[in-house]
């Protein structure tokens, strides 16, 4: 089988799984119990917060990590408990966990801005900047990388440039698809960012968010006061620990497995058949994600007779599969001819160059066969 829904969720190292399994069969105790077990239990959760943020780069004596269930718990528990205050403002790309959000806040009466998109994905910087400098903004919230186009927004540089007009606004970007796979410099005005554990080959049913120990939120999640009274419920010891060693592996060949990928990536640009297929994402956007779209064909058919063959893409978000068209890539400006056609290809470190050439002859073999039947 070749794999390449990697944005969707990513296969589980099996290292980091064999370095946690003391945390199932050894140490399974609960983190808050005051014996030994227990204690031992809550040291390593504390080590898992200090991995994270070491390979950002940031000291928990300004930061702390939260852990949560997921990233869209995460993007709630940014978005949803933050002190409301001006208008919240983020742009028409932003995962569902997000956009949801955002929609959340509008039922409760609080003032919401949606700013636009570029052709790729990525958010008009200058509208952003234009409405914070003329409205009482108090939250602003802009991905990172789409998890569609793979569109990267520079949030170190926006963060920066928003503090600027108005130092007051609290800064979230949700970094689901970045973390562990580009490298960046965390500006100190990013005051929330938000992570996932499955998209780094962990596993699902982890995440969380890296805030500033300044950044006032309030619970989501009501009960016991773990995660510093912010999330509570007994802490996914054994996901967490997968997580950080997941988190390791990434960061230890961060640039050497960017450049393997963007050889991937570029290989899969440079072979797709032109007559077939348009490329959607930039050149500049992250190499672990790549769109394109099938000229007059349904996407949909094309993942479905590439499974078939044991290849598997996705059609976009795997979030929003339940929609005929992609909200992301509409708000682009594309029309039914190009949404109808949509593929997504999303790679991993473990992906090979190898499979990318077998999978830019069959998935262009599968696009003209069905240009054939229709014709």
């Amino acid at each position: 089988m070749i794999y390449f829904d990697n944005a969707a969720t990513t296969k589980p190292s099996v290292n980091a799984v064999k370095k946690a399994e003391q945390f199932i069969n050894e140490e399974y105790f609960n983190p808050s119990a005051l014996y030994r077990g227990g204690i031992f239990c809550a040291k390593e959760i504390a080590a898992a917060r200090e991995s994270v943020l070491n390979n950002l780069g940031l000291s928990s004596a300004n930061y702390e990590v939260i852990f949560t269930s997921c990233g869209t718990e995460s993007d709630n528990l940014a978005v949803l408990c933050s002190g409301k205050r001006g208008i919240y403002v983020t742009d028409n790309g932003e995962h569902s966990a997000v956009y949801k959000s955002f929609t959340e806040l509008t039922n409760r009466k609080i003032d919401t801005h949606f700013i636009g998109l570029n052709k790729d994905g990525s958010v008009k910087t200058d509208e952003l900047f234009e409405f914070v400098k003329n409205n009482n903004v108090g939250f602003v919230s802009i991905v990172h990388v789409n998890n569609e186009t793979g569109a990267i927004n520079d949030v170190s540089f926006i963060a920066d440039e928003l503090k600027k007009i108005n130092p007051s606004i609290i800064f979230h970007s949700d970094g689901v698809q970045a973390y562990g796979k580009i490298p960046f410099a965390f500006s100190d005005n990013i005051d929330m960012y938000s992570v996932s554990a499955h998209k780094i080959n962990a596993l699902k049913g982890c995440g969380a968010l890296i805030k500033k120990r300044k950044t006032h939120i309030l619970p989501l999640i009501f009960g016991g006061g773990q995660e510093n009274g912010v999330r509570s419920g007994t802490e996914n010891v054994f996901g967490i620990k997968i997580f950080q060693y997941a988190g390791e592996e990434h960061y230890s060949s961060l640039r050497e497995d960017f450049e393997k990928v963007n050889n991937i990536n570029s290989y899969v640009r440079e072979n797709l058949d032109k007559n077939l297929f348009d490329i959607l994402s930039g050149s500049n956007a992250s190499p672990f994600i790549l769109s394109v779209s099938a000229k007059g064909l349904r996407g949909e058919v094309i993942m479905h007779m590439l499974e078939d063959g044991g290849i598997i893409v996705g059609n976009g978000s795997a979030c929003s599969s339940r929609n005929r068209h992609s909200r992301v890539l509409t708000a682009c400006g594309y029309g039914d001819n190009v949404l109808d056609g949509v593929i997504r290809i999303s790679f991993s470190t473990s992906s090979t160059l190898e499979e990318a050439k077998e999978f830019t002859v069959r998935i262009n073999e599968t696009a003209r066969k069905l240009k054939g039947i229709m014709g």
